[in-house]
């Protein structure tokens, strides 16, 4: 193994420090965000996180993530009971080449050089794992983690659905490892080490960390750089395109309905379409219930967290 171990599975059990450790470089779970490939975490959020301006968001207390911690010595028992492999756990890993590329890997396979990854997901994600497929950010993790360690292959488990267990192998490759590299390298020379900041996106991740670096307050107006007025106008464009497309879906969708007329279930070729009744939704009078029994909906009202709206 071409790796340092920097931290022993024991150390990993203080969950502060090995926060705190994450921060020191880039893992296998910020691989796929460095490149643009993770669903849920944008290249600015890793950024915001690695230079400390953020706190890396603790997701102990997510349920999937919980779930995920507690059946990962099930997945790997599984993974051992189908494939007859043994395997071992291992501590967070350093690159001997690259000291801010680490790796926090959950098996190493015992008399192989290679390792495991365990995962967990729900049934609506299962055609993702079809035949040989594999999502793309656990593919990117598992090349990250070979990077590191020299591994020449990666096998991946996971749970679907709390009842389907599959397993892949995945082949280093050379070609992906070096383009993996290289851009980890710009990454952390660019913007961690160096003076930029990376490009901002349109994900939910981004703009959560927009938020939480820029919490606001400041109420005196400021004259804006002239690429403000691009971006303004960029949105009155987006905008409008918006409400043409969502009119032209809405026009297609009605049409369907048309050609359904009473049937509930219908087929364009192999592709099924449903149009069926759904029970109303249940919904609270708040305002009746403010004004009739005020003491009772001060008791269980929940205010939601403040949070900065765009508006122009």
């Amino acid at each position: 193994m071409d790796a340092k171990l920097i931290m022993t599975v024991e150390e990993m059990k203080n969950h502060e420090n090995w926060l705190k450790m994450r921060t020191a470089g880039i893992g296998g779970s910020d691989a796929a965000a460095v490149i643009g490939l993770s669903r849920w975490k944008s290249p600015f959020q890793v950024w915001m996180e690695k230079t400390g301006q953020v706190q890396p968001e603790d997701l102990s207390d997510n349920e999937y993530v919980y779930w995920g911690t507690v059946l990962e010595q099930a997945v790997a028992d599984r993974f051992c009971e189908v494939t007859g492999k043994k395997v071992r756990k291992q501590g967070m890993l350093q690159s001997a080449d690259y000291p801010y590329i680490l790796a926090n890997v959950d098996r190493m396979i015992v008399g192989e050089n290679a390792g495991l990854e365990c995962k967990t997901a729900n049934g609506f994600v299962a055609k993702e794992w079809v035949d040989d497929q594999v999502p793309t950010q656990y593919y990117v993790q598992c090349q990250h983690y070979m990077m590191v360690t020299g591994c020449e292959t990666w096998y991946i488990a996971c749970l679907i659905g709390g009842n389907h267990f599959v397993w892949k192998e995945i082949p280093r490759n050379e070609k992906d490892i070096r383009a993996l590299r290289e851009d980890e390298l710009a990454f952390w020379t660019r913007y961690v080490l160096g003076d930029e900041i990376p490009p901002v996106d349109g994900s939910k991740s981004c703009e959560s960390a927009l938020k939480e670096r820029f919490p606001g307050g400041q109420l005196e107006a400021v004259d804006l750089p002239p690429e403000s007025e691009d971006l303004l106008s960029l949105i009155d464009t987006y905008k409008t395109e918006k409400k043409i497309v969502e009119t032209s879906l809405k026009e297609a969708e009605n049409k369907l309905c048309l050609l359904l007329g009473d049937n509930e279930i219908g087929y364009a070729g192999e592709r099924k379409v449903t149009w069926k009744l759904q029970n109303g939704r249940v919904t609270l009078d708040s305002k009746k219930l403010k004004s009739e029994l005020p003491d009772i909906f001060d008791q269980y009202k929940k205010v939601g967290k403040p949070t900065r709206v765009l508006r122009v």
